[in-house]
């Protein structure tokens, strides 16, 4: 658990912290909350929904690692199945802007690696930029995706998209977050690069065919994985590191407490990810051992 999420307490409504500590101080908190929780919220503070998804933002955004900015944003997904998802804008020191995370990306990939084929509402404390509206266009659910922020009517993603772009003018019908499984293989036994294969595998990338995952072993030796989130509009495209990297602040650990890395990427692929990778691993911390798969 991130200290800024308990700082982050504080700041709420006295009755909206004292119902919400004793989910934050679960063991097994992963920055979620079931649909029963949050229902159970709804009853303790009679908050409506919009609202209580408002009132969160603040531990939403305590998630933020914003070095460069100090801009800190927070967002919260609904996947289809009711689970909300947190998520929080990210910087890297000494690495290009490009490799920035937005709020709403880190949240939809938060949602996507545990499983959500789809999300229904997306809570954000400030308007989304054209990137991560271009970049949430891109999802199984963005015809009918709700978009909501503090003091403002929610308003679907087409009225903050007017005339948009994305997968069906490409004649793409597989979005963002559409289980699939592309079939890489490799002979490598090793669990990190095993992992790196399976998020590959899960990865969104039908413009390019360039399938990608990443697997990051922490200090205690817990893996967190992340695959390739293509757009097309091609710029608002996120790379598995990154999502590896949502991945591992949203369990609550330090981007320090990186111990090895794992990069698995298709080898007919008309594109890399392995010079980004190793940049922004060498700025996070230039010993962190990087193992490459061409499957």
């Amino acid at each position: 658990m991130h200290t800024k999420v308990m700082d982050a307490l504080g700041t709420l409504p006295a009755e909206l912290a004292a119902a919400l500590q004793p989910v934050l101080e679960q063991p097994d908190f992963d920055a979620t909350l079931s649909p029963e929780t949050f229902q159970q919220l709804l009853e303790q503070t009679q908050l409506s929904d919009s609202e209580l998804r408002v009132a969160l933002l603040p531990i939403a955004a305590a998630y933020s690692v914003a070095p460069i900015s100090n801009f800190f944003v927070g967002a919260i997904v609904r996947g289809q199945s009711g689970r909300l998802y947190f998520g929080a804008n990210m910087e890297f020191l000494g690495t290009g802007l490009s490799q920035t995370v937005h709020a709403e990306q880190s949240a939809i990939s938060h949602a996507w690696v545990k499983g959500e084929t789809g999300i229904s509402d997306i809570t954000i404390n400030y308007s989304p930029c054209g990137h991560c509206r271009q970049f949430m266009n891109e999802l199984t659910t963005a015809q009918e995706l709700i978009v909501q922020f503090p003091e403002r009517e929610a308003k679907t993603l087409q009225e903050y998209l007017p005339e948009s772009f994305g997968p069906a003018d490409l004649n793409i019908t597989e979005a963002l977050m559409t289980q699939v499984n592309h079939g890489l293989t490799t002979e490598a036994t090793e669990a990190l690069i095993t992992a790196a294969c399976q998020a590959a595998n899960r990865s969104h990338a039908p413009y390019s065919n360039s399938f990608g995952g990443v697997a990051l072993k922490a200090k205690d030796g817990r893996i967190f994985i992340g695959m390739y989130a293509e757009n097309a509009a091609f710029n608002p495209s996120l790379p598995p590191l990154q999502v590896a990297l949502i991945n591992m602040n949203m369990a609550g650990y330090s981007l320090t407490e990186i111990e090895e890395a794992a990069l698995v990427e298709a080898a007919d692929g008309a594109i890399s990810y392995l010079a980004d990778t190793q940049n922004t691993l060498e700025a996070l911390n230039p010993d962190i051992p990087l193992s490459f798969v061409a499957a």
